[in-house]
């Protein structure tokens, strides 16, 4: 499998992931209606770092790497990631969590953060915390999932420094 930078060319298999994920409405919360030029804007923002994981000519997954805030906060980063349905559970997400943090550090990032990790997403918990994030926060009820109903959410955080 290989990491890589997106290009125009991957935009249709992006949106492909974005949208089946999104659709889904447990993980994330994008209107699950976002249109794919919205989806698409907001994954190849102005200051986002996009790549994709591809194996064999096929792209797997996605993320993207950005400031978490501007200013006096764009020291730390922020980072989201979708893997196609028929690809999870098969290490395409630790290995772009992994390259995610290799380059937030060559981009001199002192920390990444995430921002709205939903609490019944546990494969997804149980990775950051395998690579060093941890639960600072908890907002209480801030997700409405839509088999569980009203779920907390989760601010996490991983220090980049030695």
């Amino acid at each position: 499998m290989k990491i890589r930078a997106a290009t125009e060319a991957d935009r249709d298999a992006i949106w492909n992931i974005f949208h089946e994920i999104v659709a889904a409405g447990d993980t994330y919360a994008f209107d699950p209606q976002m249109s794919r030029e919205e989806a698409l804007a907001y994954w190849f923002r102005g200051d986002t770092h996009t790549y994709v994981a591809e194996k064999d000519g096929r792209v797997l997954g996605t993320y993207i790497l950005r400031p978490n805030q501007l200013g006096p906060g764009s020291h730390v980063a922020n980072a989201a990631f979708m893997v196609a349905s028929d690809a999870q559970g098969s290490g395409v997400g630790r290995k772009m969590a992994e390259h995610c943090l290799d380059e937030a550090r060559r981009m001199g990032f002192r920390a990444v953060q995430f921002n709205f990790v939903v609490s019944t997403n546990a494969p997804a918990i149980h990775l950051w915390e395998q690579l060093g994030f941890k639960i600072v926060g908890a907002l209480p009820g801030a997700f409405h999932h839509p088999e569980k109903g009203y779920v907390d959410v989760y601010v996490m955080y991983c220090s980049l420094l030695p």
